[in-house]
């Protein structure tokens, strides 16, 4: 007598389907996880553990990416994130891209109207004044002053935070960034590599940009402009992606997405230390003049990979 051959138990679609799923399950999560806000609001009168809130929730995506691959499809979570080191000089786009990106900000924003050059931080300064106690305000002026003399130049926060954002982007910022990449540019991003390059980071972004809803609605990076915000973050995300996606692929991991990541938290200021006018629609590395600066690095990259790269990593 033969045995009865076993019919395999068929997968639900959604499970198949593990970008689906990854998306699916971030949202979720994330929905869980804001409700700490309606007790800790980000424009409430403590500020520390609405940070504390903000920083963690960076880990969602990682967390998610991690719980999948481990109970659900059963493979390693290196290999489904693509955690690997191998140097590269890749790594120097990682690096220095965000702080391109801020400087180019910087320039598009002095084009915007009614936005004007400011050498004393007079915009940058006048913002500290909601922020900061007088005393507080005062001592911001003195280091000002004090860091104009040692530089012996009215830009010199373009040096220091420059510097500044590749040493902090390269650390800790990095810790968190990758708590995001590990599941952007990392699980979800090598579940759709088969759409191919450009749909796949377009659809990432997408789903990047509206998962920070729970934040932009509470006034994150975009002020007052909160519903405007949704949209404006959505659109950056998505012109953000591929410059992302193309530094993993040039490096083989989503180390340098990490490393790009905590670059450009901290790379604003640049974009900011040195304009007057704008709102945050319109100046900043998440404003118009950001957008302006990912359109033009975005380009560079599209000229050297269809022109320049003799190895060829856009599929």
């Amino acid at each position: 007598k033969k045995d009865t051959p076993q019919i395999p138990q068929k997968e639900g679609k959604m499970i198949k389907n593990k970008a689906l799923t990854f998306t699916v399950t971030v949202y979720a999560v994330t929905a869980l996880y804001s409700l700490l806000y309606l007790k800790f609001p980000l424009a409430g009168p403590d500020k520390i553990v609405p940070g504390i809130i903000t920083s963690l929730y960076m880990f969602i995506p990682l967390v998610c990416a991690a719980a999948l691959s481990k109970l659900v499809y059963r493979e390693g979570f290196r290999e489904s994130v693509s955690l690997k080191f191998k140097w590269s000089p890749w790594y120097f786009l990682a690096l220095l891209m965000p702080v391109a990106n801020a400087f180019l900000s910087f320039g598009a924003a002095l084009l915007m109207p009614g936005v004007s050059l400011a050498p004393d931080m007079s915009g940058m300064l006048s913002k500290f004044m909601t922020m900061l106690t007088p005393e507080q305000y005062d001592m911001a002026v003195k280091q000002s002053l004090e860091m104009k003399e040692m530089f012996k130049t009215d830009y010199y926060y373009l040096i220091v935070g420059a510097f500044s954002a590749i040493v902090a982007g390269a650390t800790i910022n990095a810790v968190f960034g990758f708590g995001e990449e590990a599941g952007w540019r990392g699980f979800l991003f090598n579940s759709l590599k088969g759409l191919g390059f450009y749909r796949a980071s377009l659809l990432i972004g997408v789903i990047w940009g509206i998962w920070h809803l729970p934040v932009i609605i509470q006034g994150h990076n975009y002020g007052e402009h909160r519903i405007a915000g949704i949209f404006m973050m959505t659109a950056w995300t998505v012109l953000l992606t591929p410059v992302f996606n193309y530094a993993v692929l040039r490096t083989g991991s989503v180390l340098a997405a990490a490393i790009m990541h905590g670059v450009l938290n901290a790379s604003p200021g640049i974009a900011l230390a040195y304009i007057k006018g704008g709102n945050e629609l319109t100046v900043g590395i998440t404003g118009a003049a950001g957008f302006i600066s990912l359109l033009v690095i975005n380009t560079a990259i599209y000229i050297y990979e269809r022109y320049i790269a003799r190895e060829k990593v856009i599929f």
